[in-house]
């Protein structure tokens, strides 16, 4: 039991796994919530490429198993678009391993249907095609459809929802919202059952914050990404952590709950500067 409750799944952050004993506990539910541009959605990308890099080595240590599988699930971007912008911004080496490693679900077919967006700007085949496929789709349901790939998911797996952000803002009103929550809170509890972690991407301030409470209420880990300003018209990014079950008490010990962050294309995203909150 004691060797279980010491296993970590690292994220591949190399700066910010040592000071999480070696990464998160399997079967957490983490939000990343971020402002525009302030490293949530890098944290996401070097955490995955370089837990790609990690499994195709086979390397990690003891007490620090890695996934048995990435999954990657978007609602409105194409894989292809994912793929090159990590490589654009990082290296672009591993694009191929990227591919063969991540497992891309797009859901933006379902996503779009119910929009006014039309059809052949997100739909492939011919104008029949895409018309008959969206009339089959017309009485599917995006939380559903989800849940059905998770359900899919092999055990021991990191789960990508990117992003939360396209799924909340139309939902805010009446019993979706509660259905919505009832889902994140599944999501949270089949976690648990399946050894899954979840990275769940947000953009802040979209929301009203009572709604971005809520969502982060059904969540393990709430990872907050800033900006900050540090003088001579200069900003910073900083990444706190908010709430962090079963790991909170440790980080508040050794006063690590702030941190000054950078991104670069040789080593993506980085903890720098360990801040002492006051």
């Amino acid at each position: 039991m004691h060797d279980r409750l010491r296993l970590r799944m690292p994220t591949g952050i190399a700066s910010l796994d040592p000071l999480l004993d070696g990464g998160v506990p399997p079967g957490s539910a983490v939000l990343l919530l971020g402002e525009h541009g302030a490293g949530n959605f890098e944290f996401v990308q070097t955490s995955i490429m370089h837990l790609s890099t990690l499994k195709r080595n086979g390397t990690a240590g003891e007490n620090l198993p890695l996934p048995d599988g990435i999954v990657y699930v978007t609602l409105t971007r194409m894989r292809e678009d994912i793929l090159k912008e990590m490589s654009l911004s990082f290296n672009p080496d591993p694009y191929d391993e990227l591919r063969e490693e991540i497992v891309f679900h797009d859901l933006s077919e379902l996503y779009f249907d119910a929009s006014i967006v039309p059809p052949d700007w997100y739909g492939e085949g011919s104008a029949i095609e895409r018309l008959q496929k969206k009339q089959r789709r017309e009485s599917g349901d995006l939380l559903a459809e989800l849940a059905r790939v998770i359900g899919g998911c092999p055990e021991n797996s990191l789960i990508v929802m990117d992003s939360l952000t396209e799924i909340a803002p139309s939902l805010t009103g009446g019993p979706r919202w509660h259905a919505f929550i009832a889902f994140l809170r599944g999501l949270q509890r089949v976690a648990k059952r399946r050894n899954i972690t979840v990275y769940l991407l947000l953009t802040s301030g979209i929301l009203d914050r009572s709604r971005e409470l809520e969502i982060a209420d059904c969540v393990d880990a709430t990872l907050l990404f800033r900006w900050e300003e540090t003088g001579a018209q200069r900003r910073q990014r900083v990444m706190y952590f908010e709430k962090f079950r079963g790991v909170m008490p440790r980080l508040e010990e050794k006063d690590l709950v702030k941190f000054a962050v950078s991104v670069s294309a040789a080593s993506g995203f980085e903890v720098r500067n360990i801040r002492v909150v006051i």
